[in-house]
């Protein structure tokens, strides 16, 4: 076990500061924004995947002979499509989930810009007695 003894400086600093009721406010919404956050970060994470996923089928629908049907999958059927419908319906999903990845990063932007805002007064009052490293 790995034990350091606390410099006086780190005993003086130790000093307990009085939550208040503004404090508390603070922290509860640093921690509602770390978990969507998270929330967010997990979102992204899907529809990035599944943008890739859109990519590699427009790789694969290339090809393919423009004569044949293609099955393409609306809601839990499957319907046999001509090729330049498919690669229209494709390209509009495609670009339906570009924007849903946009306004993610963008959510997850303002969400983390006010985390740091957060950080920043709650360490000014705190210091080192309060963690907010996530």
């Amino acid at each position: 076990m790995n034990r350091r003894m606390l410099t006086k400086e780190d005993e003086a600093a130790g000093d307990e500061v009085e939550v208040r009721r503004e404090d508390q406010d603070k922290i509860n919404k640093f921690s509602r924004l770390h978990q969507r956050e998270l929330d967010l970060e997990d979102k992204l994470k899907t529809k990035n995947k599944e943008k890739e996923e859109l990519d590699d089928i427009a790789m694969e629908l290339e090809l393919i002979d423009e004569d044949e049907k293609i099955p393409y999958k609306i809601g839990e059927a499957f319907f046999h499509i001509p090729l330049p419908q498919a690669q229209e319906m494709l390209a509009s999903a495609t670009s339906r989930v570009e924007k849903d990845v946009s306004a993610l990063e963008d959510k997850l932007t303002t969400v983390k810009d006010e985390m740091t805002q957060l950080k920043i007064q709650l360490y000014a009052r705190f210091g080192r007695s309060i963690n907010l490293e996530t």
